[in-house]
């Protein structure tokens, strides 16, 4: 075990805060439970497959299976990421203070962290006695069995901090700041008595301003999500916390989710084989040779997976670790990496078949064939943009010594590569034309990975398989923790009435549609910082589209306007999670990431003013 951490040290993956105690050992034995639920995961899910297209013979006990593991795998995952320090947070602001001001706000952001984990361990335990009375069908069995993982993780988390806080701060300071916290929330409470409930607005002002205050300040974006949350509910309402607790369940354990792990492990075991590296080399022996090189290959590779695993999470854990350790090898800066890796999935998320496409025909009642021909020419339009960046980017590449590669060597390579490039061909192929979802072929793809790369490139030994599991399990669990409570702040946002006023402002605009398509890009950037996409195209489509009909905008062309500009949204700094997410598949400090991210999102944001306002490039091939 390895000496602890602060909370404040971003990238922490081989490290944890813990000190060498009981609960160090326990931790242990967690990363073990998780190791063996994230195989057991992959295990069933390919024995589905098997029985549901070779056996025809489906077994719904599976999914059931499945679903209760997958719970309990996210919980387990976000205490290993809270054990490791791996939950992220922005930490710009404190850093820019002082080393006394800078500690305090540590111990305030840890408190603020303990008293929501304090506050939920309650409406956990309500939540699951109301999941104890729903039994499972197939396994007949109550519900309770797959919700009890979050009342445990709870308290799991809740030592983690407490132990945090006894270690790495003084007395003093955690009695401050208990004090600030006291005096915060009996203030707002004595101002709801007074008012009895407030009005949207100022409930509107205490869901942001918490958020936005707690992210300040250096809280973990998870959590910064879910206080706000919790702030709305205790202050402004009379409804349960329990509600935070099943929108978290929600968000956390959506089935679709599946295909995350599954191809999270993939990305690790195509890295781990050499399976990523012989396609970057093939593909690097036709482009390597030419400045930004790399970075074309990169933007190539999540075009060519995007969509097919129905996550935006999914496609950056297909992508990164199969291209970084290369690139990093060659020179590339991290946080150039990552800044092409959120740029790109923003890029790539209307290339089909994009499940946010699905949705918005669904809820909109919009062609999905004709939203799936447009996702191809605007996402290869926005490739092309990012492409030019990339080359402008790397104008001062130093190619000193680089070489074409010889038509031999190309040969070479690309009968290496062969085997590995059938893979995200077949992966395209199998949900692109219904054969299978997504996580069925991450399943099929992941024991085709190590059985390939296993014989025809370098093996796997048994300590970096439990050290793949225990990883992918931790990001599984930081990632769809942020998940989880960012549809619990979005649930809260719809209470607010928000969406609704919304609407009839931006319908009596002045301006005509010019005036309307950019405040609908505005709107939509903003919420796409505060929603992740789904949930925020059910909220407005409905609401939306209407108008625009009435100004005369296609439907398919603000379609692809409202998908671009919430996607730019979701990565825009210093809200966005998406943008948090790439920095933890990536591994580098969101801080640091920044100045390398704005060109490129200058770049998107130019292109998505041509898409809003050059209708042709919507709608050329429909």
């Amino acid at each position: 075990m390895q000496d602890a951490v602060p909370l404040s040290e971003f990238e922490s993956s081989q490290v944890d805060y813990l000190p060498k105690s009981h609960l160090a050992l326990l931790m242990k034995v967690i990363e073990a439970i998780a190791a063996a639920l994230l195989a057991g995961i992959i295990i069933l899910m390919f024995a589905g497959v098997i029985s549901r297209y070779v056996l025809n013979s489906p077994l719904t006990e599976i999914d059931e299976i499945l679903v209760i593991m997958f719970m309990w795998l996210v919980m387990l995952g976000s205490v290993i990421a809270m054990a490791r320090g791996e939950h992220l947070r922005l930490t710009f602001v404190v850093n820019s203070l002082g080393p006394n001001v800078r500690q305090f706000l540590e111990t305030l952001g840890s408190l603020l962290v303990l008293t929501f984990l304090i506050g939920l361990l309650y409406p956990s335990y309500k939540h699951l006695m109301l999941e104890h009375s729903i039994t499972i069908p197939g396994l007949d069995l109550p519900k309770s069995i797959r919700s009890v993982c979050i009342p445990i993780a709870i308290v799991m988390m809740i030592l983690i901090v407490f132990l945090h806080l006894i270690k790495k701060t003084t007395l003093l300071q955690i009695c401050v700041s208990l004090a600030i916290v006291i005096l915060i929330s009996a203030g707002l409470w004595q101002i709801n008595r007074i008012l009895e409930d407030f009005s949207q607005t100022p409930l509107l002002l205490i869901l942001v301003g918490f958020i936005a205050a707690t992210l300040s300040i250096g809280v973990p974006i998870a959590f910064c999500f879910g206080i706000g949350a919790m702030a709305f509910i205790l202050f402004g309402t009379h409804i349960p916390l329990t509600v935070i607790v099943g929108r978290m369940d929600e968000g956390m354990g959506s089935p679709i989710l599946l295909s995350v792990p599954a191809f999270i492990l993939l990305g690790a075991v195509l890295d781990g084989t050499g399976m990523g590296k012989s396609i970057v080399d093939f593909v690097s022996s036709l482009v390597g040779h030419v400045k930004g090189g790399m970075s074309y290959v990169l933007l190539g590779s999540m075009y060519l997976v995007s969509g097919i695993s129905g996550s935006k999470v999914s496609d950056m854990a297909t992508v990164a670790p199969a291209l970084f350790p290369e690139m990093r090898r060659r020179g590339n800066k991290p946080t150039e990496m990552v800044a092409l890796l959120g740029t790109g999935s923003i890029m790539a998320d209307t290339v089909p078949p994009a499940i946010i496409l699905i949705v918005l025909g669904s809820v909109a009642g919009l062609s999905i064939s004709q939203l799936f021909v447009s996702g191809f020419s605007v996402a290869f339009f926005l490739l092309v943009i990012l492409a030019v960046v990339a080359r402008w980017r790397s104008r001062n590449e130093d190619m000193t010594g680089v070489e074409r590669v010889g038509l031999k060597n190309v040969l070479l390579l690309t009968k290496v590569a062969v085997p590995a490039l059938m893979l995200p061909l077949f992966i395209r192929m199998a949900v692109g034309e219904g054969i299978a979802t997504a996580t069925e072929v991450s399943t099929v793809a992941i024991f085709y990975s190590v059985i390939v790369g296993t014989c025809m490139y370098k093996s796997l030994d048994l300590r970096s398989i439990y050290r793949i599991l225990v990883e992918g399990a931790a990001m599984t669990g930081s990632i769809l923790f942020i998940l989880g409570t960012a549809v619990a702040a979005s649930w809260a946002l719809t209470q607010t009435g928000f969406a609704g006023r919304l609407a009839v402002t931006m319908a009596t605009l002045p301006g005509g549609w010019v005036t309307f398509m950019i405040a609908s890009i505005t709107v939509f950037i903003v919420l796409g910082c505060l929603l992740e996409g789904l949930p925020a195209l059910v909220l407005l489509a409905p609401l939306m589209f209407p108008i625009a009909a009435h100004f005369g905008i296609n439907e398919i062309q603000y379609g692809m306007v409202m998908v671009v500009s919430m996607n730019i949204g979701l990565f825009m700094p210093p809200v966005g999670i998406g943008y948090y997410i790439a920095c933890r598949i990536g591994k580098v400090d969101p801080d640091t990431a920044m100045k390398d991210l704005f060109p490129y999102m200058l770049a998107l944001f130019v292109g998505l003013l041509c898409i809003a306002f050059i209708p042709a490039i919507s709608l050329a091939f429909i």
